[in-house]
C-alpha cells in the first residue's frame, strides 16, 4: 500500500507545484508525509483578504484509501491564525465530514480538500467558534480523523 501511497502524492506534488487556484498555495512539502498549504479566502469580510491561514497536511502509508489528517497550524513567524469558524476549533481541527472515514473517498486529493476547506470558509456567516470548543480543545485525545463529529448544521 505505501507504494500506491507514494505513487499518488507524486503526482500530486507535481500537479500543485504548478497552477492552483486563486488563494491556494503550496508551502513546503519536503516529504511525503507531510504537506503544508496557505489559503485565503476571498470576498468574506470575516477574513481580511491580506490573511493568509496555513493547513497542515499528514499522510498515512494508507494515502488516498485513508483520508489525510488536516489541521490549521496557529504560527508567530510568518503570521497565522486559526480562522473564526463555527466548525474550526482553536486547536485547528476542522469538523468536516470529508476528512473523516465515513466522508472520505480517494477521489479526493489536496486541492480538492483546499477548495472544499475554502469554500467553506468563504460561505460562513458566523464569526464563532464551535458550541464546547473551550472543552473539546482541552479534553480532546484522539486524531482529528478519528473524531466522531456529527453533521448537523450545514447552514455555516
Amino acid at each position: 500500500m505505501a507504494g500506491m501511497s507514494s505513487k499518488r502524492l507524486q503526482k500530486e506534488l507535481a500537479k500543485i507545484q504548478g497552477t492552483l487556484p486563486p488563494g491556494i498555495s503550496l508551502v513546503s512539502a519536503e516529504n511525503l508525509r507531510e504537506w503544508q498549504m496557505d489559503l485565503s479566502i476571498p470576498d468574506n469580510p470575516i477574513y481580511p483578504p491580506e490573511e493568509k491561514y496555513r493547513l497542515r497536511f499528514q499522510f498515512s502509508p494508507s494515502y488516498p484509501i485513508e483520508a489525510p489528517e488536516v489541521v490549521f497550524l496557529s504560527l508567530a513567524n510568518p503570521e497565522r491564525k486559526i480562522p473564526l469558524h463555527p466548525h474550526i476549533y482553536t486547536n485547528g481541527i476542522i469538523c468536516l465530514d470529508l476528512l473523516d472515514s465515513q466522508g472520505w473517498s480517494p477521489v479526493h486529493n489536496v486541492e480538492s480538500i483546499c477548495i472544499s476547506i475554502q469554500s467553506m470558509l468563504a460561505g460562513n456567516t458566523k464569526a464563532e467558534r464551535p458550541p464546547g470548543d473551550a472543552e473539546f480543545v482541552r479534553s480532546n485525545r484522539q486524531r482529528p480523523r478519528d473524531i466522531n463529529f456529527l453533521y448537523h448544521d450545514p447552514t455555516v
